[in-house]
């Protein structure tokens, strides 16, 4: 962009024991711009940013920070935020039983006489601040209350509470679906337009393209390339983020789909916490041999409760047949023994043990295949382990290294891993690119397709619709707990889904109309 940059950063190098996390980096922001940092897991944008929110001291690195050409050094992030640098973490940091009022003046109360807290003053803050962000809720709503996106839109405005001059976002729509991602970068553009300068860190090429005025590319910790909006090629930034030329972003596999190996007959799922209320009312879903089924839906439609469900047999009501053959499942034990395997939206909660080792976390779910009795053969797990990590490109420290220790990517491919051992005949994915980066998602894709190929059938639920309409075959549409859509790729659309979804089905599929969300 014209004119000096608000922010620099220059000749950065970070050494951690054993490494350098970044080699030198240079960097530079606008006002009114949004600068998006992109690069893979370990590429060293979360270092680089923590540097800049005073995170690691200034003693810690090597290289210097300019804000408006004056040499700045932080020892702590109250540093960072006293010269207007304002960070907000994928994982946000608010107390969500406290009010939003109370989350956005925490630590900064308006006093009255005597000390006391200005409680109308809180409140009127907290509302000016959410209705400049567009947020229309009561300041005293509980932030425990709120959905993930209205807590994201919290975190800003608690954040341009402080009014920084540089606010940087970590992966902020991960966890939002189409319809909030887009809202939330609509208050982004306000705040850019106001002279607001947002750094914006994020692995979804769409959303990146979408909203950014230029883009930084990391890899290895270096600063591989910068692109202004109108020399952006998504191909070359892609290759750029992955240090190599990919040939397709999304690879389909041509394959011959055979018989029926699952069908899922007539599923209901109760809600959890409402009486007289169901989750899932009546869905049935079958998916072929080499197969890639897409379940979509807005988020809350019912996608993962129904796979949980025939997963782990807590319907009630539904039947499972594989291979044409009625199979009771109560429990996970069963579906496994079926040849049904399930990797989980929420990976950290449900799909990993993080304080065990990668050998151990890869052989989790076929203990049976390395054991003898109630002893697990060492060798057999290492030498399974070792392939897992050869097929799928794991990158880690060795097969002691913890779960923890890996990024979001090369844990996702152990989670894969761990069930592919289980030699299933159907592979359910649940959302499985989610916060990860585009090289491991290319990977993610690839594998998909060589599974499908082995005769693997393989149920895909996705919001991101790109992915979802590149890789699937055939797709069944999700609202309020019902099917309320069916078609086969050729009749795929983002628009044919978005209409499914949000309740306004074309008469022409003879499927009951769902309620409007």
């Amino acid at each position: 962009m014209d004119g000096p940059a608000l922010l620099e950063m220059r000749h950065v190098t970070k050494r951690f024991p054993g490494t350098v996390a970044l080699r030198g980096v240079h960097l530079e922001a606008h006002r009114g711009e949004v600068l998006a940092l992109v690069g893979e897991n370990g590429a060293g944008k979360s270092t680089l940013m923590k540097i800049l929110s005073g995170a690691y001291p200034c003693t810690s690195y090597e290289g210097e920070i300019l804000l408006d050409g004056v040499p700045l050094r932080f020892h702590s992030p109250r540093d960072a935020e006293h010269a207007g640098i304002e960070m907000i973490y994928q994982e946000m940091r608010l107390h969500l039983d406290l009010t939003i009022a109370e989350n956005i003046c925490l630590g900064r109360w308006p006093r009255r006489c005597w000390g006391l807290v200005d409680w109308p003053a809180v409140t009127r803050s907290a509302g000016s601040l959410l209705a400049d962000i567009g947020l229309p809720v009561s300041p005293s709503t509980i932030v425990r209350n709120l959905s993930v996106s209205q807590q994201q839109l919290v975190a800003i405005a608690k954040a341009l509470s402080r009014t920084p001059r540089i606010l940087v976002l970590d992966e902020p729509t991960s966890a939002l679906t189409e319809r909030e991602a887009e809202h939330l970068h609509q208050r982004i553009v306000q705040m850019r337009d106001r002279g607001l300068c947002c750094i914006y860190i994020s692995h979804k090429m769409q959303d990146v393209l979408r909203i950014a005025d230029r883009i930084t590319v990391l890899r290895d910790g270096q600063t591989i390339s910068s692109y202004p909006r109108d020399q952006v090629e998504p191909g070359r930034v892609i290759e750029d983020i992955v240090g190599r030329k990919v040939e397709q972003m999304f690879p389909k596999v041509r394959v011959e789909i055979g018989d029926e190996v699952l069908r899922a007959e007539n599923f209901t799922v109760r809600h959890p916490y409402t009486s007289h209320k169901n989750i899932i009312e009546d869905v049935s879903i079958d998916v072929r041999r080499g197969e890639i089924l897409g379940l979509a839906g807005l988020v809350g439609a019912g996608r993962s409760e129904l796979v949980n469900a025939i997963f782990t047999g807590s319907a009630a009501s539904g039947a499972v047949y594989v291979d044409g053959r009625h199979v009771p499942i109560d429990s996970p034990s069963d579906a496994i023994a079926a040849g049904i395997a399930l990797v989980t939206e929420d990976r950290a909660r449900n799909g990993y043990v993080g304080w065990l080792d990668v050998a151990a976390n890869v052989t989790l779910a076929s203990l049976d295949k390395i054991s003898f009795l109630t002893r697990i053969d060492s060798r057999k797990e290492r030498a399974v382990a070792a392939s897992c990590i050869r097929m799928l490109d794991i990158k880690a420290a060795g097969l002691d290294a913890a779960l923890f220790s890996l990024s979001g990517g090369n844990q996702q491919k152990v989670v894969l891993a761990k069930w592919l051992n289980t030699s299933p005949k159907v592979l359910i994915l649940d959302e499985p690119t989610r916060g990860i980066d585009i090289g491991a998602k290319v990977r993610i894709y690839e594998l998909m397709g060589e599974l499908a190929r082995q005769g693997i059938a393989i149920v895909m639920i996705s919001s991101e619709l790109p992915e979802l309409l590149a890789l699937c075959d055939r797709f069944i549409v999700l609202a309020n707990g019902r099917v309320v859509d069916r078609f086969g790729k050729s009749e795929a659309s983002e628009h044919r889904i978005m209409h499914a979804a949000t309740g306004m089905v074309p008469a022409s599929t003879g499927l009951e109309r769902a309620a409007p969300p």
